[in-house]
């Protein structure tokens, strides 16, 4: 089950770039600091509506400073108010 993730402090691991959301340095996850450290990969998933192709998620699996692997996504359906960012996978590198 996704998790919401609230971006924390300043900066970005990623550029703004126009073709994807750039990743914060660091999100809020419960009473967690998640610092980001590394990207490892990163992916797009898309959903077909009535014959058309639309981009739905961009994925990101990454590298936290306190040795976890994460995997998240950007959803731009996000309704307004709600969070775009969301956690879907934690596992431990060590």
């Amino acid at each position: 089950m996704s998790r919401p993730l609230v971006p924390a402090g300043d900066g970005f691991v990623t550029p703004a770039d126009g073709s994807r959301p750039p990743v914060p340095r660091a999100f809020l996850w419960d009473d967690r600091t998640l610092v980001i450290t590394a990207v490892l990969r990163a992916w797009r998933s898309t959903k077909t509506d009535r014959g058309d192709t639309y981009l739905k998620r961009h994925w990101f699996e990454l590298e936290t400073a306190c040795g976890l692997k994460i995997e998240i996504y950007y959803d731009r359906e996000t309704r307004r108010g709600a969070a775009p960012w969301w956690l879907y996978t934690v596992a431990d590198l060590r």
